[in-house]
């Protein structure tokens, strides 16, 4: 399933995805990749928070989810959000359907500590099958971060860590964080590729700062065995680096050298 590659775009940029990013992704369907969009919401669920009074706390980054904030959180990611992104690649031409991840199944996930962050969870099952009929049948799958439980109580997943869920169980090329930067850089230069190893350097140099610490955190935490590999994209200019490849920084697995 080497063909397919699943990209996380965050709540804040996609309202800033240029039409190149969409034009980009037709490309690279018509150079035979499968691609698939996990999408996140923040903005779009604060903006609705807001409006109905409602408070959210944050707990070690990740919003405090009960389950009036539920209903708010499913609303904006499988409403507008999901929506917005399902209207613009169809305009593109790209054939894509939105699903969130109570729709067939698709993402199943248990409480990472109900206590601590309420309704907020981690996936431990993927529906392949389905995500790979929808591909198959040249649809590209726009999922919303929302799983249900064996039970089927409703849980908010960071984008993040569904993005890589999806990209593991699917068996990805490749897993792609869109966001609004072009990568990582050093100094004027964008660093095209960089092991673990390295970017722990640049985090404690200052070459990696702000708020590129947690992007990198992120792609760091979704590499795995069979994920050896993830790359940062700017949403807002993106460009092709190949036919089958986005300009940006590849991050992968450092590799340990046996000695003999």
């Amino acid at each position: 399933m080497h063909d397919i590659i699943v990209l996380k775009c965050g709540g804040s940029t996609v309202d800033q995805l240029s039409d190149h990013f969409y034009a980009n992704i037709c490309k690279l369907k018509q150079a035979g990749l499968k691609p698939i969009i996990v999408h996140g919401g923040g903005p779009a669920i604060k903006e609705m928070l807001d409006k109905l009074n409602i408070e959210a706390d944050f707990v070690d980054g990740l919003r405090k989810t009960t389950e009036q904030v539920m209903d708010v959180v499913e609303m904006a990611l499988s409403g507008t959000v999901n929506q917005a992104l399902v209207r613009k690649l169809n305009e593109t031409g790209i054939n894509s359907m939105g699903l969130s991840g109570s729709d067939g199944n698709l993402l199943r996930a248990e409480a990472i500590d109900i206590e601590r962050y309420g309704f907020v969870g981690k996936i431990n099952y993927v529906n392949t099958d389905l995500l790979m009929q929808l591909l198959d049948m040249d649809i590209m799958p726009v999922i919303a971060p929302v799983a249900l439980s064996e039970d089927g109580t409703r849980f908010n997943i960071n984008a993040d860590t569904a993005a890589a869920a999806v990209a593991r169980a699917l068996d990805a090329k490749q897993l792609v964080f869109v966001t609004d930067v072009p990568g990582i850089l050093h100094g004027e230069k964008l660093l095209e590729s960089v092991t673990q190893e390295e970017i722990e350097e640049f985090i404690q140099s200052g070459v990696v700062h702000g708020g590129m610490i947690p992007k990198v955190r992120a792609a760091l935490e979704s590499l795995s065995d069979s994920l050896e590999e993830v790359m940062i994209v700017d949403g807002k200019q993106s460009t092709l680096a190949t036919d089958t490849s986005l300009v940006g920084t590849v991050i992968r697995k450092t590799v340990e050298v046996i000695k003999q």
